[in-house]
């Protein structure tokens, strides 16, 4: 199918031409346009258009470049611009007239240059301003399709000059754009075209496309979740405002029971507005138990933000409610959310594993009990003995937060460990090697050795200075002298650390961290078995 550009123009005049709200804005420069038209002056392929012809007219929409969109002259049908936006968009810029323009986007009227040579290569138009304009050589394509402007601007013109522009008109008369329609209801349907076809550009973005399918003159989504990030800033928890996707995902869980952003797009946008006081209320209790129960200072302490969605789920509700979690929802909440960081249940299968999850934290919050936590998850010394300390990997934030919910105290000093101001840096000042790094280095061993997780704890800058680069045995009298087994152990540090045996260190201390995972999980004896250890060893992330 194809349009000629006087039908486009006419279509964009009559408002059947529309752009949605979750398209980017018009952001081709005016050479941009220039060059466009000299394309299409030469018979240069210029794409083609994907429509969608729906019979909603959208609550958001965007403007026509320099233009205002004008109404709809009928009801139906409407047709949006899924694809070749910055192309419509220019014709209608180039060739309507008579429309009300904004001063939203710096815009100039495109020229043919009369005297310019028919060079395949070069561009014979010209984005100018008014003062830029030479009547005797600049001809205005505005005027091609007004025939009475037409007329008056080409009666000056010497037979040489008409004969050209006569030419320039009947190509921009001859001339079609292809394009093809998709004519559905299905709102999904259409995000999963616009994401295929922007694959290459901007990706598609499911919260515009939710926002201007929800909002109304008393609501906007994007407002609601600006102001729960306000409300979240002072708890350390401000970036999940940020991520849209992850709050469209706890959104979709309370809503429908689902982990996927795009499952809003089939609900009503007057559902999606009722409900998001519970889903509001879900997150932020949800953020209060991770704080309480697990020492979660910010968003990116955890091992798998994902981690979220299922907890949102079981504490969403009316905000006057006063919900108290029995004994058994505690247990099952904390087990549940060990299992999966150790299992690392969110790294594959991620869709299947958070449906399920989803459904049992709400089984676990109306019947007080289910088979949430109930997937297996073991721990082998592995993780600890051979994966590398990296603040931003998965098993780095796992292995921090288990030492933060041992109740560590300062190996100088024995005062308790600010783990609040440890997790909010989230840096590598607040850790340190427990066999320092020059002694092994001496011993010959690489980075790949020293720097597993076993050989670190929770130190400050201040502390690791006093402790020096000497082995254990060695800065042993500059740690806290009373009570350092209690010290030792709230680090989870075993004392044979004292004989300077590194290798019977790590797999002292190893199996040593391996038991505070059971236990967390709920589970006394956690030693995994061998082939759960192999597997381990080839499959997890770094």
């Amino acid at each position: 199918m194809a349009l000629l550009i006087e039908d486009i123009v006419g279509k964009l005049k009559r408002g059947e031409l529309r752009i949605p709200a979750f398209q980017r804005g018009f952001v081709w420069w005016p050479d941009d346009v220039a060059f466009l038209m000299d394309s299409i002056y030469k018979g240069y392929p210029f794409g083609s258009v994907l429509l969608w012809r729906t019979k909603v007219k959208l609550a958001q929409e965007r403007d026509l470049g320099p233009f205002k969109v004008p109404e709809p002259e009928a009801e139906y049908p409407i047709d949006y611009v899924l694809d070749g936006q910055q192309r419509l968009t220019s014709i209608l810029g180039v060739f309507a007239t008579g429309l009300p323009r904004t001063n939203a986007i710096e815009w100039k009227d495109i020229y043919f240059d009369l005297e310019s040579s028919d060079d395949s290569q070069s561009s014979q138009f010209s984005a100018l301003s008014d003062s830029e304009v030479d009547q005797k050589k600049h001809f205005p394509l505005s005027i091609i399709f007004d025939s009475t402007a037409y007329r008056a601007a080409t009666k000056l013109f010497t037979e040489e000059q008409a004969a050209r522009v006569d030419d320039l008109q009947k190509k921009f008369l001859q001339v079609s754009f292809p394009y093809y329609m998709v004519e559905t209801e299905e709102k999904d349907k259409i995000a999963i075209v616009f994401e295929r076809i922007n694959r290459k550009g901007i990706p598609l973005d499911t919260f515009q496309l939710l926002t201007a399918w929800t909002w109304s003159e008393e609501f906007e989504l994007k407002l609601e979740f600006e102001e729960l990030a306000a409300e979240l800033e002072p708890f350390g928890f401000s970036d999940i405002g940020e991520d849209t996707d992850l709050l469209l995902r706890c959104a979709a869980a309370v809503i429908q029971g689902r982990e996927s952003a795009e499952s809003l797009l089939n609900v009503s946008g007057a559902t999606v507005r009722e409900a998001l006081p519970l889903v509001k209320k879900g997150l932020r209790s949800a953020i209060d138990f991770l704080k309480e129960n697990m020492n979660v200072k910010k968003l990116d302490n955890l091992p798998y933000p994902t981690s979220l969605i299922p907890l949102a789920a079981f504490f969403a509700g009316p905000e006057e409610e006063q919900f108290a979690l029995t004994e058994n929802q505690t247990k099952t909440l904390k087990e549940w959310f060990w299992r999966s960081a150790f299992a690392h249940r969110y790294s594959s299968g991620t869709k299947r594993n958070l449906e399920a999850d989803i459904r049992e934290s709400k089984k676990l919050r109306s019947e007080g009990r289910s088979n949430l936590g109930s997937f297996e998850s073991s721990v082998s010394t592995i993780l600890f003995s051979q994966r590398r300390f990296l603040t931003s990997s998965v098993d780095t934030k796992i292995f921090v937060l288990l030492l933060a919910n041992s109740s560590p105290r300062s190996l100088v000093n024995g005062t308790a460990v600010s783990i609040g101001q440890v997790l909010t840096a989230g840096n590598r000042s607040e850790f340190h090697h427990i066999f320092p790094q020059a002694f092994l280095k001496k011993k010959g061993m690489d980075a790949s050795q020293i720097n597993v997780l076993s050989n670190f704890c929770i130190l400050s800058a201040s502390d690791n200075k006093k402790v020096g680069s000497k082995e254990p045995s060695k800065y042993k009298d500059k740690l806290a002298k009373e009570d350092l087994s209690a010290i030792l152990l709230s680090n989870v540090i075993p004392e044979i650390v004292f004989e300077d045996d590194f290798e019977a260190f790590i797999e002292a201390r190893s199996r040593m961290l391996v038991g505070v995972a059971g236990r967390l999980m709920g589970r006394e004896k956690e030693e995994a078995p061998v082939a759960d250890r192999l597997s381990l060893a080839s499959t997890a992330p770094s």
